[in-house]
């Protein structure tokens, strides 16, 4: 049994040894984060595109075969941007609702005697 020495600082392995190899990263995963927390923070309307953005990403991903060192990058931001798009809907729905509240409020008949017969038939019955 022969002993190797160590190599020497700032030489390259031996042949064979593989070593850890990071495994490479979506080219849009950080975009995709981005949108999501945007969608969330700021403005509401970039949250499908991220939801969208985030989908086609991690299809291809998962079509890929190969692991993704950002692949929990992308599912947050497609999580925030499924988020933001709910939240969107729910303000729209709320913005028609209040706009047609206040339609049906303006064209509703109101039935509002004038203030001085009222006063005047009160006098009359009480006989004064």
């Amino acid at each position: 049994m022969s002993w190797t020495p160590p190599p020497t600082p700032g030489t390259p392995p031996p042949y064979g040894y593989g070593g850890y190899a990071q495994p490479p990263d979506h080219p849009q995963g950080t975009t995709i984060l981005v949108l999501g927390i945007l969608s969330l923070v700021f403005c509401q309307i970039l949250g499908p595109f991220a939801w969208s953005m985030g989908s086609k990403a991690l299809k291809e991903i998962d079509a890929s075969g190969v692991p993704c060192g950002n692949r929990g990058s992308v599912q947050a931001g497609r999580i925030c941007g499924i988020v933001a798009s709910v939240l969107l809907i729910l303000s729209l729905l709320a913005v028609v609702a209040v706009i047609l509240l206040a339609m049906v409020g303006t064209t509703a008949e109101t039935r509002f005697e004038p203030v001085g017969e009222t006063i005047g038939a009160f006098i009359s019955v009480a006989g004064v």
